[in-house]
């Protein structure tokens, strides 16, 4: 157990190195660098990170105030610098209203530090407790695997696009930066200090997103900006109702949350809108798909450990804060329609990376949703969900690009009978696709969890939700089974061939493989030591969320489903091959015959899409409008109702 002063020097540490690191990737361009830096930075920053997790089972939460006020002010010198940039890109590349919202944003934050000055605001700046070290393992662990993942992967993208400049040292430069941030965003109490972070991570994004600096990356990268400055623009705004209402003794997150509703809820709910931007909530949802056009690493380390958990962190800090309020309610509700319509666009989509981006934006849905039911069950399935949801999504993402790699497409049409010629792969993509929706893995059982505790909530909104959750779990089934069924569709023998991809993806996917599995048997480890503990100083008290009884029947669901690979694989070395009979006289391949009249015909087989009834256009269209509708009426409430 380390001592409370070592252990905030560790948080400083996590904060501070990456962004060293970010500067010598940035500055340094060799090859031989760049790989030792990224690898030994990764390491050190993933083992700084696990420290903090296992210190923060037996600490209770720290708090530290910085004792340089000239931080404060460099926090806000580097908040003008961050909108003076986005002023200047935003200008030249003629996205006016990128530029007009940013001038907004600094007015009103320029308005809340001078009320900060005035009123000499002086709240613990940094703190950690359980969610904390949660959260900083998943930055860490999963954000450092990807950026080592990213080595091979860029090597290869820019073999691949010899005509787009090669800057992989600001692209690594960057993600280091993004790892920064986001342990800022976590362990910052000083809302103004969150902030500073939260900035830093959309501008990463911007950056990232843009990479291949084709029109279209450039397009989706405006558009991710404009749509995290529109929700960011309110954070300032709960800032002036914190320091005109209350006074700056709650500028500071834990005061803020343990004030309870009466004074947390409007800054609480506008912060939150924040949030749905950021976590790609409808009628958000679209700059997180737009994103795709990025490359691999980027992808993954949006939807698994940085950016929109931010959103979905910052939601959960004020679970509490909605329990029972109109507010949370309405916040529910917007997640809950964006994982049912989500989930249901999903089905309509054969590019790999797209149904991954509508996946991610679903179960942050129902991140959202059971943050917005706010009870401590709810929030309980919440935080397993942002756990296993950051693992098998970045295994599925990198796997994608890998393959995408080797067979130069991303459809999952081309992927079919993908096992008999690149099976380690595919058997890490069955993982991932397993971990997201197939009993006994985590996500799952977040399911179930949350579905209890909807039924527990205020009626008639938590039968709705239930009802939203249950649909939408039936949808996720049909979309993930379809791409099962593709990836081992027995065809025509294809070679085995995996010699191609470098050592360090394949090391990568293998770890998030292992990781993937072994969350499935640790999750209650998780909950008892982890998550049950900082609900319990959340509210005070916290009934068994998950039964003895109930874990060894997982276990033994868990032993059976990682043997059937096992089994499978027996079967097929004593199986025969036989021709397919399709009421025609087989051609000696299996994926041709003659049929009527003497004509040979080719075997066609695909899956069910039914654009018509889950079309992205009219979905997303519907699904916008709501989301809107109940952003607008949540905004009435908070402003002009006063969070009733």
């Amino acid at each position: 157990m380390l001592s409370n002063d070592t252990y905030m020097e560790l948080l400083i540490f996590l904060i501070l190195f990456p962004l060293l690191m970010a500067g010598l990737l940035t500055l340094i361009q060799g090859e031989n660098f760049r790989r030792a830096a990224v690898i030994s930075g990764a390491v050190l920053v993933g083992i700084a990170s696990l420290i903090t997790l296992a210190d923060s089972i037996t600490t209770q939460a720290v708090y530290h105030s910085v004792p340089v006020d000239m931080i404060g002010i460099l926090i806000f010198i580097g908040d003008i610098l961050i909108s003076g940039y986005i002023i200047f890109v935003s200008l030249k590349a003629r996205q006016y209203l990128v530029t007009g919202i940013t001038i907004l944003q600094l007015i009103l934050l320029c308005a809340v530090e001078y009320l900060a000055l005035a009123d000499h605001a002086h709240i613990p700046e940094l703190f950690s407790d359980e969610l904390s070290g949660i959260m900083a393992a998943i930055i860490g662990v999963i954000g450092g695997l990807i950026c080592v993942y990213a080595l091979g992967y860029m090597r290869e993208y820019h073999g691949e696009h010899p005509d787009r400049p090669d800057k992989r040292h600001r692209f690594f430069g960057i993600m280091f930066l993004f790892l920064s941030a986001m342990f800022g965003v976590v362990f910052s109490n000083n809302l103004l200090w969150l902030f500073f972070f939260w900035e830093i991570t959309t501008l990463c994004s911007f950056l990232l997103i843009r990479y291949p600096e084709t029109d279209e990356a450039v397009k989706n990268a405006f558009r991710a900006l404009l749509f995290n400055l529109v929700g960011g623009a309110c954070i300032p705004v709960a800032f002036l109702v914190i320091f005109l209402g209350q006074g700056s003794q709650y500028i500071g997150l834990h005061e803020l949350v343990t004030a309870g509703p009466g004074i947390a809820l409007i800054p609480a709910g506008l912060i939150a809108i924040a949030g749905l931007a950021k976590s790609a909530q409808f009628p958000f949802s679209s700059w997180l798909v737009g994103a795709m056009v990025a490359p691999t690493p980027v992808s993954a380390l949006l939807h698994s450990s940085t950016m929109v958990k931010a959103g979905v962190y910052i939601i959960a800090r004020f679970a509490p804060v909605f329990e029972g309020q109109i507010v949370g309610i309405l916040i529910a509700l917007i997640g809950g329609i964006t994982f049912l319509a989500a989930s249901a666009i999903a089905i309509s989509q054969s590019n790999a990376k797209k149904v991954l981006a509508y996946s991610t934006i679903a179960n942050l849905g129902l991140i959202v949703a059971c943050c917005g039911v706010g009870t401590a069950e709810a929030l309980w399935a919440a935080i397993l969900l942002i756990v296993f949801h950051a693992i098998a999504k970045s295994l599925l993402f990198l796997s994608v690009g890998t393959v995408e790699h080797q067979i130069h497409s991303r459809d999952i049409e081309d992927m079919n009978g993908l096992v008999t010629k690149m099976p380690r792969i595919t058997m890490m993509i069955l993982i991932g696709i397993a971990g997201m929706f197939l009993a006994p893995f985590g996500m799952l059982i977040s399911k179930w969890a949350s579905l209890h505790a909807f039924v527990e909530s205020v009626p008639p909104y938590g039968i709705l939700l239930v009802i939203i959750i249950a649909y939408g779990s039936g949808i996720t089934a049909f979309f993930w089974a379809k791409w099962m069924g593709k990836l081992i569709a027995v065809g025509e023998p294809q070679t085995k061939d995996e010699s191609h991809i470098p050592r360090s993806e394949k090391n990568i996917l293998y770890i998030l493989s292992a990781l993937t599995i072994g969350v499935c048997f640790g999750f209650p480890i998780i909950s008892w030591y982890l998550i049950e503990p900082w609900l319990l100083t959340m509210y005070q008290s916290v009934t068994d969320l998950i039964s003895l009884s109930n874990i060894e029947i997982m276990f033994m669901m868990l032993f059976l489903v990682l043997i059937m690979p096992f089994s499978l694989a027996r079967f097929t070395h004593s199986a025969r091959r036989v021709p397919r009979y399709l009421c025609g006289i087989p051609e000696g391949r299996s994926t041709a015959f003659m049929g009527s009249c003497g004509i040979n015909r080719e075997i066609a087989l695909s899956n069910y899409y039914l654009e018509r009834i889950f079309g992205e256009e009219r979905l997303s269209r519907i699904s916008v409008g709501m989301g809107i509708f109940l952003i607008v009426l949540l905004l009435n409430i908070l402003i002009i109702g006063g969070g009733l």
